[in-house]
């Protein structure tokens, strides 16, 4: 389902493709800063106050648990001195 126009999502993908290089990479870089935020704030809402202490191995489950095998993940968490228990 789509909200969007054919036209207006038109407009947007030209006036993206005008920005430079540069400025496209800077705005990926806030993307990924914004939906890191959510995401802590979203893991500390779930695991309380104490999540800062697993924050690394939370926001690595979150973003990228889908993309790995068990098997690796657990071997990355141990890397970290973490287990795989959530």
């Amino acid at each position: 389902m789509k909200d969007t126009s054919a036209r207006a999502e038109s407009r947007m993908s030209d006036l993206l493709a005008a920005r430079s290089p540069a400025e496209r990479f800077a705005m990926a870089c806030r993307m990924f800063d914004a939906a890191q935020t959510l995401a802590r704030a979203g893991i500390i809402a779930e695991h309380g106050p104490g999540a800062d202490a697993h924050m690394r191995k939370y926001l690595f489950l979150r973003f990228y648990g889908q993309d790995f095998a068990e098997e690796r993940k657990r071997r990355v968490l141990a890397s970290w001195g973490e287990d795989h228990e959530t």
